[in-house]
């Protein structure tokens, strides 16, 4: 099985995950699509997140209706800070039978070269890059790399401190949110401070 691997904080999951998501089960050749949660990006601060299972309750509330695209906690149970690459090497060990891909956006592409060991994903694995309108043209010979998949994806521009930023306003953010999502989001006051 093919899987694609689509990491994130998720603080909290929207609509513009969804879409990319979907549209990458629905128009490309992976099987599933896995919202890998992670618990601390060693690029963001650890302040800004909410609990791990909190985040992870709400990937599984807005994905539960997409029987192609799975919440996953693989990275909880892994030493932090996560870095891509061990991840990786934990999923191959535990599922030797699986094809793993990257997704990602452009930006996130152009930042490939300061993640550990990028060299060894890009040698293994296949990255799927969305588009991203504020993004600097990535190095040419990374594009040209046979493992990037450039995909004609919607370009959504929509951010989760965006949303946190709106809800901390009180700011009507409902139609960038899973209604279920946004239900368990208001029911425990999340980012209202």
């Amino acid at each position: 099985m093919k899987v694609g691997l689509y990491f994130g904080t998720f603080n909290p999951i929207h609509v513009g995950h969804l879409i990319v998501a979907n549209h990458l089960a629905e128009h490309s050749d992976l099987d599933q699509i896995w919202m890998v949660v992670t618990p601390h990006n060693p690029h963001k601060k650890k302040s800004t997140l909410l609990d791990d299972h909190h985040r992870l309750q709400m990937v599984h509330l807005a994905t539960e209706d997409y029987s192609s695209i799975k919440p996953s906690d693989i990275e909880f149970k892994l030493p932090q800070p996560n870095y891509t690459v061990n991840t990786l090497v934990h999923l191959l060990e535990k599922y030797p039978m699986h094809e793993f891909s990257l997704i990602m956006g452009e930006d996130n592409l152009n930042s490939l070269h300061k993640w550990k060991n990028h060299e060894v994903i890009l040698e293994n694995h296949d990255i799927y890059v969305y588009p991203r309108i504020n993004s600097a043209v990535a190095d040419e010979a990374l594009i040209a790399s046979p493992k990037i998949h450039r995909i004609e994806a919607p370009i959504i521009e929509l951010s989760s401190t965006f949303i946190r930023n709106g809800i901390k306003e009180g700011k009507n953010i409902k139609p960038l949110l899973s209604p279920k999502v946004w239900e368990y989001i208001d029911h425990n006051l999340f980012y209202k401070k």
